[in-house]
Parts: structure tokens; sequence; C-alpha cells
């Protein structure tokens, strides 16, 4: 897997209106941290992280923070903005040399099913995999061929096999399925009363959280 450069840089100011002035100015604030390293609070340019954030591909990164030497990381949490899913952190997992770790690779569906042109519908259940690997075997994404899938027929995790690699989910678990349409419709009541439901109340995300405990 190729390399990707990340450069940041140490977060000195911790507080709340820190990290929002932070947003404003187009910085995401993380934190980076390994079984074996200092952990560090890091700031990075928006336009840096969200080409490795909004992808559909593992990416293997490069962190160069100013005054450290330089980490070579993945991506292990992100949290979103939930009215426009702009990046407000990030987490970045160090990774060790001779050492496996998990993470999760995007699956990427390859062909057209068989099952088809019988008439089916393609239903796909995962988009990732749980895996565990040493980092010089990191996939960029784990292609899974569905030509031959016929009408009823899935994929389970059990059928799978990649070269230097585990696959952590269960292996009875439903990657993907062709699946007969649905014949009958759902009956709607002509007259429904409708029902009184209180307004959802939305709690604090976790990053709303941790910005008040630094106040």
């Amino acid at each position: 897997m190729e390399k990707v450069v990340l450069k940041a840089n140490v977060r000195e100011k911790k507080s709340k209106s820190s990290t929002k002035s932070l947003r404003r100015n187009g910085k995401v604030p993380g934190v980076f941290y390994s079984k074996h390293d200092k952990t560090v609070i890091i700031e990075v340019s928006e336009k840096a992280i969200n080409p490795l954030v909004f992808t559909s591909e593992a990416n293997l990164i490069s962190l160069e923070i100013e005054g450290h030497k330089e980490y070579e990381c993945i991506i292990k949490d992100i949290q979103f903005d939930p009215l426009t899913d702009r990046v407000v952190h990030f987490d970045l997992f160090g990774l060790t040399k001779g050492e496996k770790f998990q993470l999760e690779v995007p699956i990427q569906y390859i062909g057209s099913p068989i099952g088809i042109k019988e008439g089916g519908i393609l239903q796909q259940v995962l988009h990732k995999l749980e895996i565990e690997c040493f980092p010089k075997d990191i996939p960029q994404r784990l292609d899974v061929s569905i030509h031959d899938l016929k009408l009823g027929d899935s994929i389970h995790v059990s059928d799978l096999n990649f070269e230097n690699i585990t696959i952590l989910n269960p292996p009875n678990t439903v990657l993907v399925s062709v699946v007969h349409p649905k014949i009958e419709k759902e009956v709607v009541p002509e007259a429904v009363e409708e029902e009184k439901t209180e307004p959802e109340v939305i709690g604090k995300g976790k990053a709303e959280k941790e910005e008040e405990e630094e106040e």
C-alpha cells in the first residue's frame, strides 16, 4: 500500500473556545496514540484530512509532526458534525513494525451476478470487514467476486480467503446476497389515527463532551 503524507502541528490550546476557533480557520483537531509512543494532541488542515476520510480505500499514513519523529499510522476513529458531515475530530493509531493490529477495510464487489438476470435483486449487507494483519500487509480494499452468484445465493465470511490477513468477523456473517424481489406490498389501512409523538432529544456527541471537559 502506498503511504500518504499528513502534516500536523502540536495543538497547544485545548479549550472549547480555541477548538471552535480552530475549526473556523479550516483546521481539524485530532490525537495520535500508539502502544509505544507518547500521545500527541494535534491539528491538521481540513483539506488534508478530508481525502483520507472520504474515500473507499484504507490508507497508510505517514504522519509528520513538527518537532517529532515521523509516525506510520492509520485512521482509527472519525467524528462528524451531525448537520454538515464535516470532520470535527479524528484519532490516529501508530503502527509498529512486526506487530499485528486490527483495522476496518472496505469491500469492493466485482462483477455482475448471474442472479440479476434471473430476476433477483443484489443485497449488499456489509461494506467493510474487520481484519488483523502486519503493517506491511495492509490492503487498500478487499475485492470480492460476485459474478457467479445465482438467485438465492449468498457469500459468507467463511467463503473468503485472503493471503496474509485474518478476517475477524464471524464466519457465518453474510456479505452479499441475490434475493427474490418482494411480490406482496405492505397493506396500508385507509384510515390510520395519527399518533402523537414527543420531539426527539438528540444527545451530545463525543466531540462535544470532550470539548466541555477541556474548559
